[in-house]
C-alpha cells in the first residue's frame, strides 16, 4: 500500500474540513479556552470562519489566539453535525501558521525540542531506577508465547517510571502477554509536528505505527499526547488499513471483570480524581476502574474538565495556576485522604503540593496496585518534595554512579525539567 506523505496527507485532510466546515461555531461555542484567553467568542459562528481563513492561508489574530490556547479537551468532537473533527482542525491552523515559518526554523525547533525531551528522559529515568529495571522497557524482550498487545509507553512516561512499572505489574498479574514500545527511538513525531517539520514528523511517526503493528495484533497506550497525534492525526492519513490503537485505561476497564478478581485487598482511602476529558472515556474509565477497589471511597471533586493533560494548559500559565489551586482547594474541601492524577504529566506538576496539603498525591495505577498487593515507589515525587538540587543529587548518586551520569548534565534537568515544573508554587499563598 502506497502512503502518501505526512505533508501530503495533511494537505488532503485540511481540503477535508474547508469543505465540509460550514462555520456554525457550535465548537467555539462549548470550547472553555477562550474565556480564560480573553478571546471575545460572543459570535461563535465567527470565530470558527477565522480558522477557515487561517487554512486558507490568511490572518485572523483572534482565530490564531484561539487555535494557540486550544487545549485539546475534546468537548467540541461530538458537537459538530457536519464530519469535521474540530480538534483536528484547530491542529491544522496551528500546523498552518508554524509552516509559515522558513523551513531551516522549523528543522531546528523540532530537533531542540527532540533532544532536549531525550535528555529529560534519559537523566530522570536513571536517577531513579537501576539497570536491570531499566531492561523491561527494552523492545527486544519477547514473551514466552505470542504478544496479545503492545504497550506503548510513548516518551515521557519514563520520567516517573513507576508509573510505567505498574503497568507493566498490572498486565503481568493479569497473564496478559505483551511486547513495550517507546522512548524516543519509538517517538510520535508530535515536536516535529507542531514546530511544522512534516518531513522529519512523518518519518518517525510511521516507523513508529509499523513497529506497532508488527509487535502485536493491537497497541495500548499511556500518553494521551502520543494517542491523539498518532491516532487521530497520523494514522487517518495512512489510508484504509486500521491501527488499532487504545489506551490503557480503558483496556483496562473493559476486563474489569478478570481484573477485579486480583483487586483483592481493601484500600481505605477517600479519593479524588484530578481529571482530563480529551481522550474520549479515560476519565469515565478510571473512575470505574477507582470504584472497583474495595474498601476505596470515591468522591466526585466537580472541578471543570479541561485539556487532554496539564501541559495542555501551557499557553495560558496564569489561568493553569489558578485550576491547580482550585483543585487542591477542591480535594481538601471534600476532606480526601488522596487526589489521584490519570497522567505522567499531571503528575510531574502536583505530586510535591503533598507536602503542603492534608493529602497524599499520587497516580490513580498507584491505588489499583495497592489492591492487587502490588507496589512501585514514587521516587521521582521523593525527590522532587526535597525541592533542593543538591539534596536530591546526594540522594541519587548511587543511581548517577551506576550509570556514569554527567553530574553537570543532571544537575541541569534536575533544575530545569523535575525543579522547574512547577506551575503553582509550593506552599498555601493564597489561601490567607
Amino acid at each position: 500500500m502506497d502512503i502518501p506523505p505526512l505533508d501530503l496527507a495533511m494537505k488532503t485532510r485540511t481540503a477535508q474540513v474547508l469543505e465540509r466546515c460550514v462555520a456554525c461555531g457550535a465548537c467555539a461555542e462549548v470550547c472553555p479556552m477562550p474565556a480564560p484567553a480573553g478571546i471575545d467568542a460572543s459570535n461563535p459562528g465567527k470565530l470558527t470562519e477565522g480558522i477557515l481563513t487561517i487554512l486558507r492561508g490568511g490572518e485572523h489574530a483572534d482565530a490564531a489566539r484561539w487555535a494557540a490556547v486550544c487545549s485539546g479537551s475534546g468537548h467540541c468532537i461530538p458537537k459538530c453535525l457536519y464530519g469535521v473533527d474540530p480538534r483536528f482542525m484547530l491542529t491544522m491552523a496551528r500546523l498552518e501558521m508554524a509552516s509559515r515559518n522558513p523551513d531551516d526554523a522549523r528543522r531546528k525547533t523540532g530537533f531542540a525540542g527532540f533532544g532536549a525531551m531525550t535528555t529529560g528522559v534519559r537523566v530522570l529515568s536513571r536517577l531513579q531506577l537501576p539497570p536491570e529495571l531499566l531492561a523491561r522497557f527494552r523492545p527486544e524482550n519477547e514473551p514466552d508465547v505470542p504478544p496479545e498487545v503492545v504497550f506503548y509507553t510513548g516518551c515521557n512516561l519514563m520520567k516517573t517510571p513507576h508509573i510505567a512499572l505498574l503497568c507493566l505489574d498490572i498486565l503481568d498479574a493479569m497473564r496478559v502477554p505483551y511486547r513495550v514500545m517507546g522512548g524516543p527511538s519509538s517517538c510520535c513525531g508530535v515536536l516535529q509536528f507542531r514546530a511544522g517539520d512534516l518531513a522529519t514528523s512523518g518519518r518517525i511517526a510511521y516507523r513508529t505505527i509499523d513497529r506497532l503493528r508488527e509487535a502485536a495484533p493491537r497497541a495500548i497506550t499511556w500518553c494521551p499526547t502520543c494517542q491523539i497525534q498518532l491516532g487521530e492525526v497520523v494514522a487517518p492519513g495512512m489510508g484504509d488499513d486500521p491501527f488499532d490503537l487504545k489506551p490503557i485505561v480503558l483496556f483496562l476497564a473493559e476486563r474489569l471483570d478478570d481484573l477485579s478478581k486480583l483487586m483483592v485487598h481493601p484500600v481505605n482511602k477517600r479519593v479524588g480524581l484530578h481529571e482530563h476529558p480529551g481522550v474520549a472515556g479515560v476519565t469515565e474509565s478510571a473512575q470505574v476502574l477507582l470504584r472497583a477497589i474495595p474498601g476505596l471511597d470515591f468522591v466526585d471533586l466537580q472541578q471543570p474538565r479541561l485539556g487532554y493533560h496539564c501541559n495542555m494548559l501551557a499557553p495560558l500559565p496564569v489561568f493553569k495556576r489558578a485550576a491547580h489551586l482550585q483543585q487542591l482547594e477542591a480535594a481538601e474541601a471534600a476532606g480526601v485522604t488522596t487526589l489521584a492524577g490519570v497522567y505522567h504529566a499531571c503528575h510531574r506538576e502536583l505530586c510535591s503540593h503533598e507536602r503542603d496539603w492534608p493529602f497524599e498525591v499520587v497516580n490513580f495505577l498507584e491505588l489499583v496496585g495497592e489492591s492487587m498487593g502490588l507496589t512501585r515507589p514514587d521516587l521521582f515525587k521523593r525527590l522532587k518534595i526535597m525541592q533542593d538540587v543538591d539534596a536530591i543529587l546526594a540522594e541519587a548518586a548511587p543511581m548517577i554512579e551506576t550509570h556514569h551520569l554527567d553530574l553537570d548534565e543532571a544537575r541541569a534537568i534536575i533544575a530545569k525539567d523535575m525543579l522547574g515544573e512547577q506551575p503553582l508554587p509550593l506552599g498555601r499563598r493564597g489561601l490567607a
